[in-house]
């Protein structure tokens, strides 16, 4: 097979591969360059000499200082993890896209009132419009990487749900580099670090205007009763007629699925969290996703995002502007890896096998990458340049990057947004997402003092809890690639082992897509024939 083969669950049309379903996936997927650029931009900026001067950081104990930093930066945090509980309301009564376009609006908000901080008004306009921008973005978070996966044909379902790591990789490249372009060519100066928060305005004004374009999720509408739209919505996105055998089977699984959430008790408000309750096996799967978004912070990668300039200096890289710029790289290397996830691997060789490799190969890049920190202690040196042992800690950082990037940057988005019933997903994707935005905020928040009393073991840490990882997925985390969302269910039945499950329900839906294909066939010939009799 080659890496660009599909591997369909039942032979698909070549027009459901359109133009309109990447637009669709792209525009949505955009909602994460609001996070990624935060991500990049808002250590940088704090060190900026303009923005301490501003604020009067200088006049701060080093304990003050970093305890300053991480509200700032935290803060966000906090409000993306109740932006992305708040999200289930808004899924559950507006539906993904209209979700979307609150959740951008809000950003905007937010965005717009960090602008108005300055040193004569303090800092209160920055924590207050932070807070809301998390808002934002948490909400974001929960909404688009669902209705990208509803919206996707099984095949490319993985590469679409990628395009929102892809914006997060974006918007993270153009932070890192306009923090670097801003301290290398314009004075000291208000302006200097204010034109980085402004820049957020765009691609959360952008995906508002967007939204208005996005189709709403036929799985949504056929949960609300809107069958007729459901089904234009799907032959928009398909471009297919109506009457197309691959219509009619994709309409007969959704409402399959909807008549069993009837039969186990409806699709009301309160509904998921009764199943939650009620069900070992939902919980189970609740435990499994939030357990990714643990595994994905354990490996540090916040603490290196957030504060970047601090983790290089650990490694040795002195000045402000030097630092930028090797952070600048490490966002390079972050989006080309992506990409390759995207293009080549994530549905070619699945989330399980990427998430161990990714898992395995980082760990033993830290456990270097701290040695050589235990050994040498650059930070403590006044050179302005690298030895030989210097440069190869440096390559194992940006090693470590180029195994993480690939496997589990992106991997538990989509793993999250595949693995629920329609009755509990939205609810289930709220709870991953809150899970997120938690550890990021616990690890935003410590950070700074991480590194001010671990030393290098902070990398001695997440080396460790990366290798845990690797042990976790091996053991409960099952193959979910080109299953259908409806038949997702039965990769999580705890009569078989994470091993072996996608194998053993791949050849159930074979199967079953046989009879069924066969069924339906007969009722097409059974429909003709009764037109020509009406005809004659």
């Amino acid at each position: 097979m080659g890496i660009f083969t599909k591997v369909e669950d039942r032979p698909t049309p070549s027009n459901v591969y359109n133009w309109r379903v990447y637009a669709i996936a792209a525009v949505a997927g955009s909602a994460a360059i609001m996070i990624g650029y935060d991500s990049a931009f808002i250590g940088g900026t704090l060190a900026l000499p303009s923005f301490k001067d501003e604020f009067g950081f200088e006049k701060l104990s080093k304990e003050k200082l970093n305890l300053l930093n991480a509200n700032i930066v935290s803060c966000y945090q906090a409000g993306a993890f109740f932006g992305a509980l708040f999200a289930y309301i808004a899924a559950f009564f507006l539906g993904r896209s209209r979700g979307l376009a609150v959740f951008s609006a809000i950003f905007v908000v937010g965005s717009g009132m960090m602008l108005g901080a300055s040193g004569e008004r303090g800092l209160g306009l920055m924590y207050g419009g932070r807070v809301l921008a998390g808002i934002g973005v948490g909400g974001a978070s929960n909404l688009a990487p669902i209705y990208i996966s509803e919206i996707s044909p099984p095949a490319i379902r993985g590469r679409l749900v990628c395009m929102f790591e892809l914006g997060w990789q974006i918007g993270g490249l153009v932070g890192f580099w306009i923090n670097y372009g801003i301290a290398e060519s314009m004075p000291e100066s208000h302006k200097q670090w204010i034109i980085p928060f402004a820049v957020q305005l765009i691609p959360s004004g952008l995906l508002l205007i967007g939204s208005f374009w996005l189709h709403e999720s036929p799985r949504w509408l056929m949960s609300k009763g809107i069958r007729e739209k459901a089904v234009k919505n799907l032959c928009w996105i398909r471009q297919l007629p109506e009457d197309d055998i691959y219509i009619k089977e994709e309409m007969y699984a959704i409402e399959q699925n909807i008549e069993r959430q009837m039969a186990e008790g409806g699709q009301g408000f309160w509904q998921p969290f009764k199943l939650l309750a009620n069900s070992r096996r939902i919980q189970w799967r609740f435990f499994l996703g939030g357990s990714l978004f643990f595994w994905q912070n354990a490996s540090g990668i916040n603490a290196i995002n957030y504060y970047s300039p601090t983790v290089f200096k650990s490694i040795g890289i002195v000045g402000t502007n030097t630092s930028l710029f090797t952070t600048g790289l490490f966002g390079v290397v972050k989006t080309v890896f992506t990409l390759v996830y995207l293009v080549f691997l994530v549905d070619q060789y699945g989330r399980r096998r990427l998430l161990m490799i990714g898992a395995i190969g980082g760990s033993l890049c830290l456990w270097y990458v701290g040695g050589y920190i235990a050994a040498a202690n650059p930070a403590s040196k006044s050179t302005s340049t690298l030895d030989g042992a210097g440069i190869s800690a440096v390559f194992f950082f940006y090693l470590w990057t180029a195994f993480y990037s690939p496997t589990w940057n992106p991997t538990p988005w989509v793993l999250n947004s595949e693995m629920f019933d329609q009755n509990v997903r939205t609810l289930a994707q709220a709870f991953a997402a809150a899970n997120n935005w938690f550890w990021n905020f616990l690890v935003a928040r410590f950070t700074p003092q991480m590194f001010d009393k671990m030393g290098y073991g902070v990398y001695f840490f997440f080396a460790g809890l990366m290798m845990f990882g690797a042990v976790f997925v091996y053991f409960f985390i099952p193959e979910t690639k080109n299953i259908p969302l409806e038949a997702i269910d039965r990769l999580f039945d705890r009569s078989l082992k994470a091993t072996s499950a996608h194998r053993i329900v791949w050849k159930e839906l074979e199967e079953e897509e046989e009879i069924l294909r066969l069924g339906l066939a007969g009722e097409s010939e059974k429909e003709a024939a009764v037109r020509e009799v009406e005809e004659a």
